[in-house]
């Protein structure tokens, strides 16, 4: 279904859009949720992935970006198009809802106007907010199971981290995500890139996680990449 929606996206501008709103009716409503968090990520804009819900209706589930509180968003498209929304709710940063199929190209250049007003320019542009570099001695799997008992949410996110690596090792697993081996010197880590299946630079920025790899009763310190890019200028 990503691979879809990202081909659905194939030839359009999203830098030039303020939200994506996307729909399959070979798709299941069962995974929209994840479907529309991963493509929020990827491109930084409130997102909405419907699917098929029978009797001509469509489901659809929504994530949104700081900057725009995503149910009153929608309670403003359901004001000023009166019964376009057959049913909606849920919160700032996720939402459910309902619509006629027909409907939804109206919906979306609706949603697209409504996100337009909301937003602002310096909203759409992704900003990377980490709890600085760890040090060799920090990066332990006592840290990474101390973190594990935390109540991580919207507001008080699960702590994050940023350093420059050298790739010491990286092979693909399940054709999707690549396993690494990383160093910067002090660290010396296995570490995660998922939904990832290209080579990554020698040398990269990372964004990342301290989590915890259970393998056969053992547990042992793994790094999830949050986000990369080239090291190659780095520090």
């Amino acid at each position: 279904m990503q691979e879809q929606a990202l081909a659905l996206l194939d030839g359009i501008d999203v830098a030039e859009g303020a939200s994506l709103s996307l729909y399959d009716p070979a798709w299941h409503q069962g995974v929209v949720g994840l479907l529309a968090s991963r493509l929020k990520e990827r491109h930084h804009r409130p997102t909405l992935v419907f699917a098929d819900g029978g009797d001509g209706l469509i489901k659809g589930s929504g994530r949104s970006i700081a900057g725009l509180h995503l149910r009153d968003a929608l309670d403003l498209v359901d004001r000023r198009q009166p019964g376009l929304i057959l049913k909606f709710g849920g919160h700032a940063m996720a939402a459910g809802l309902s619509l006629r199929a027909e409907d939804f190209p109206r919906f979306a250049d609706s949603f697209e106007s409504v996100a337009r007003e909301l937003i602002s320019p310096a909203d759409l542009e992704r900003v990377i907010e980490t709890d600085g570099p760890l040090a060799g001695e920090e990066c332990t799997l006592a840290n990474a199971l101390a973190l594990q008992q935390g109540v991580w949410g919207q507001g008080f996110p699960q702590p994050s981290f940023h350093n420059v690596f050298a790739v010491q090792s990286q092979r693909l697993i399940a054709d999707k995500h690549l396993k690494l081996r990383v160093s910067d010197g002090e660290i010396a880590a296995e570490a995660m890139l998922f939904n990832h299946a290209e080579p990554l630079p020698e040398r990269i920025q990372a964004v990342y996680r301290l989590d915890v790899n259970e393998y056969h009763g053992t547990r042992s310190l793994q790094l999830t990449l949050e986000h990369w890019a080239d090291g190659a200028q780095g520090a």
